[in-house]
């Protein structure tokens, strides 16, 4: 199978198979005569004398420099060379594959003015496993993702560095290994290779696709806490929620109500009239997430599909528009939002597990899950430390990185997104939020323990199933760091969630 760029049709999940799981992609024929005709275009635009941003002037504060045509392929080469002036460590290399990706899928809509061969050039690239180094740091948001994107179209001139075979190495040795030319850039084709938001978008993409998967996780933790706590499940009851019609409200309620079906822990009688918030409001708390998840999926998908550049290039009206379409605000506010909503599905599964330790708070299970030699034995008393820790320091990442604004190019780009630090903070709050989930898990499954010979429901006893395969009942302490990076694996890889749904369907 291959993935096939046409600048309009491209989905997260697609960006996901070229990123992480290194499938082909190829160019749509239709597209590719688009960005032949778009060059032919461009060519007729210089042939008349019009002066063309960023083709034969300058760019930034140098704008309005006016250059030879000889001197605008010259400046092709150089921009991206000044431009590459980002620092700190590289990011992964699903990000940078990511990143190429996406920057191909504009060029390909045909409104940027480059060569179809350059173009091709980014795609054998991916095709040929040669990712470019690029560092994570560096990039304001406007106009795109400059320095990271020209360190990733450095490769394309064979110069940089790639990562090749798993194997960090020049960007011309990658190249040579992989049998692939250097592309000689023509005037303009400097500026369409790095001058969009690409970088922002790829991180955030991939994101929101391992956000959607941590929700479910996230509902089935929630699951097995009502059900081992035994919970008050009025709260959950259809005809509630659907008086406050929010769609992942809605969607939470039903999850949470299919986990639980069949559960003998449930039908025993109830401490309380009702439950704490952490385990009753479950579903308005999750379902907003889900909410917001879905905003920032709608939003990468838009971006990832657009014309996102400057100039754009008009084919038919043979016409050059400049203006701001790289600007990433759009992205910035989806990654801010998505990184808060990720954080506070961490945020309430800590509480439920500090409701799963205490023994005030527990409904009568022992105190940190201790079943025998209390004192001598601690428990899952310090894994609630590490959630709280990973809770806390995801409170100060999710501060909004769209809010701040620094001035750049002499003042010419006067306000500046900073969507690539967002989209970076929110993948950081997502892998702590993991960590949170697989804690939950981890007591909640040994909460579970103390229930038997009661059965909890069909869901959640798929889950527990699947966390004892890698987490084993505890019966006395044992490093549990060990506990929480098996579990996190089940968590990130989708193996819970899989195994959940492979014993009640899909869960929505």
């Amino acid at each position: 199978m291959s993935v096939t760029i046409d600048g309009q049709s491209l989905r997260v999940e697609s960006v996901v198979r070229v990123a992480r799981e290194r499938e082909q992609t190829q160019l749509n024929p239709q597209a590719r005569e688009r960005v032949e005709a778009n060059w032919s275009a461009l060519q007729k635009m210089l042939a008349r004398g019009d002066v063309l941003y960023g083709v034969n002037t300058g760019i930034g504060a140098f704008g309005n420099e006016i250059l030879s045509a000889k001197e605008g392929a010259e400046l092709s080469r150089r921009m991206i060379r000044s431009h590459a002036a980002g620092c700190g460590n590289p990011l992964p290399e699903e990000e940078s594959r990511g990143s190429l990706l996406l920057r191909a899928n504009t060029l390909a809509k045909g409104y940027s003015g480059i060569r179809p061969g350059t173009l091709e050039a980014m795609l054998a690239l991916l095709n040929a496993e040669v990712t470019p180094v690029i560092y994570e740091k560096g990039s304001v948001g406007t106009s795109g993702d400059l320095a990271p994107l020209a360190q990733m179209a450095l490769v394309i001139l064979g110069e940089g560095e790639a990562f090749f075979q798993g194997q960090r190495m020049s960007g011309s040795e990658a190249l040579e290994k992989a049998k692939l030319e250097p592309i000689l850039l023509e005037a303009r084709e400097g500026l369409a290779l790095f001058n969009g938001a690409q970088t922002m978008t790829a991180i955030g993409t991939l994101a929101v696709y391992d956000a959607e998967r941590l929700a479910k996780s996230a509902q089935i933790a929630a699951a097995m806490t009502i059900d081992a706590l035994n919970a008050v499940t009025k709260a959950l009851d259809a005809r509630l929620h659907s008086l406050r019609p929010f769609e992942g409200q809605n969607k939470c309620a039903e999850n949470l109500r299919r986990l639980i079906e069949g559960s003998e822990v449930l039908k025993q009688p109830k401490r309380d009239t009702q439950s704490a918030y952490s385990l009753r409001c479950a579903p308005q708390v999750i379902g907003a997430s889900l909410d917001a998840i879905a905003y920032a999926r709608k939003q990468v998908e838009i971006e990832m599909n657009s014309a996102a550049d400057n100039p754009l290039f008009l084919t038919e009206e043979c016409e050059c528009l400049t203006g701001g379409n790289f600007h990433g605000q759009p992205v910035a506010y989806a990654m801010d939002f998505l990184g808060i909503a990720v954080a506070e599905l961490g945020d309430m599964a800590e509480r439920r597990v500090n409701r799963l330790l205490n023994p005030a708070l527990n409904a009568g299970l022992p105190a940190f899950l201790v079943g025998e030699e209390k004192g001598l034995n601690s428990g899952l008393m310090i894994t609630q430390y590490t959630a709280a820790a990973l809770v806390s320091e995801n409170k100060i990442l999710a501060s909004p990185a769209s809010v701040d604004s620094i001035p750049c190019s002499a003042d010419q780009e006067d306000h500046v997104s900073m969507g690539t630090i967002g989209a970076r903070k929110a993948r950081e709050i997502l892998r702590n939020t993991e960590r949170v989930i697989a804690i939950e898990l981890i007591c909640a499954a040994q909460a579970l323990e103390f229930s038997k010979p009661l059965k909890p429901g069909k869901g959640v006893q798929a889950a527990f199933e699947a966390v004892r395969k890698v987490s084993p009942k505890v019966t006395v302490d044992r490093p549990f760091y060990k506990d929480i990076e098996n579990v996190t694996e089940l968590v990130k890889g989708g193996a819970v969630v899989a195994a959940v749904e492979r014993a009640i369907g899909k869960l929505r």
